[in-house]
């Protein structure tokens, strides 16, 4: 697909939200220590920016459903920047709180609408490409913005990072204002409509694996930062290399996931979540050194990441009357799986168990997601069965 404008833009803005999401796990020890609370307090910040974008994800589609999508576009992305210039204001925990939640509102709204308009500017058997154009600024933030912002967060202070994002997310306003074309609002089925299809057994089925999926990514990924530093005794640069390895972990995996999905949704979920149960139990062990460590780290990136491909053909399939809402929902639903996750890893923490233990919390809940899958596609066969 030749360089287009609009999607370069649109993937600026994904690039821009997925630096402000992942930049804090890699800066929690800076960020606990300048603001004197403690590691798993400092990882709270993840959970409400996970809430918020929960929260927002539906708010903001319901509620903005009439306004021309390049002007939502430049709203949604005026609140990041607002959001980001609070955090790198913020003069104590509470605030930066506040700055974090109100950050994360723009989130799931940008990527569903984003993910809408990207469609609409290419031919019809490009849309999957041009999505996918989209979500590469995503994991790209992965493997460049995120340890590129913990590194000047370790070197200039965390707030010069917020800084940063900040000036990104002025220049993704730019752009989307100068690239991106009039794009009317789609025509609804009304509110209440869309909100029955969210209560159907299949949909709530399919969040909820959404959830436990992303939450054994991240009781784990939350903490990166002092688990390399306490366990395998890192250095800030080894520690910038490992989130880059990650990211590039993420990308190998949205490109399988994406691909494997389409042959077999289930198939690709219980190997996706099989593996990431092994690697993550492996990695108890091998956090204390640093060459088996990269390897479980970019095992474990590959694993996580190719999960969301599914996952979101998942919900979209089971939600098809409601796509627009449905799939807002399933971001809010892999951030709120992010909240439970950064709490479970936190609440281990707390409870004296050591950085291993984070680990082991990780794969018990991708245990339970491989035990949600495997009762889905049971229960999708006996139901098949009797209609025969």
């Amino acid at each position: 697909m030749r360089i287009n404008p609009p999607l370069v833009a649109l993937a600026i803005g994904a690039f821009g939200i997925g630096v402000t999401e992942f930049a804090p796990m890699g800066m929690l020890p800076g960020i606990a220590a300048d603001l004197g609370v403690s590691i798993p307090a400092a990882g709270l910040l993840v959970s409400a920016y996970a809430l918020g974008v929960l929260l927002g994800a539906p708010l903001m589609t319901l509620t903005t459903g009439k306004i021309p999508r390049r002007y939502l576009l430049i709203g949604l992305m005026a609140i990041f920047t607002l959001g980001n210039l609070m955090s790198a204001l913020a003069t104590d925990y509470y605030s930066l709180m506040v700055a974090r939640v109100v950050t994360s509102l723009n989130h799931g709204a940008f990527f569903g609408v984003g993910s809408v308009v990207a469609a609409t500017l290419v031919a019809p058997e490009k849309r999957a490409g041009a999505v996918a154009a989209m979500f590469m600024g995503l994991t790209l933030a992965t493997i460049g913005g995120v340890p590129l912002a913990a590194w000047f967060g370790e070197l200039f202070g965390w707030r010069t990072a917020f800084w940063g994002i900040t000036g990104l997310g002025v220049v993704t306003m730019a752009a989307l204002w100068f690239a991106l074309p009039n794009v009317r609002a789609p025509q609804s089925v009304g509110v209440m409509a869309e909100i029955r299809v969210l209560g159907r057994g299949p949909v709530l089925a399919a969040l909820a694996l959404t959830v436990v999926g992303s939450s054994a990514m991240f009781t784990v990924f939350t903490y990166i930062a002092p688990i390399l530093s306490s366990e395998t005794h890192a250095s800030t640069a080894f520690i910038t290399a490992m989130l880059m390895l990650y990211g590039v972990g993420l990308t190998l995996g949205n490109m399988w996931g994406g691909k494997a999905a389409d042959r077999s949704i289930d198939r690709t979920l219980i190997v996706s979540l099989s593996v990431l149960i092994v690697v993550l139990l492996a990695f108890t062990v091998l956090m204390r050194w640093p060459l088996p460590a990269a390897v479980a780290i970019l095992i474990w990136g590959i694993a996580s990441f190719a999960l969301v491909p599914p996952l979101q053909m998942r919900v979209m399939e089971a939600a098809k009357d409601a796509p627009n809402l449905a799939s807002a929902v399933n971001i809010g639903a892999f951030n709120f799986g992010n909240a439970i996750g950064a709490a479970l890893g936190g609440a281990v923490i707390s409870s004296g168990l050591g950085y291993p233990a984070i680990s082991l919390a990780g794969a018990a809940m991708a245990g339970l997601g491989l035990l949600m899958v495997l009762g889905f596609a049971w229960r999708s066969r006996t139901l098949e069965a009797a209609v025969a």
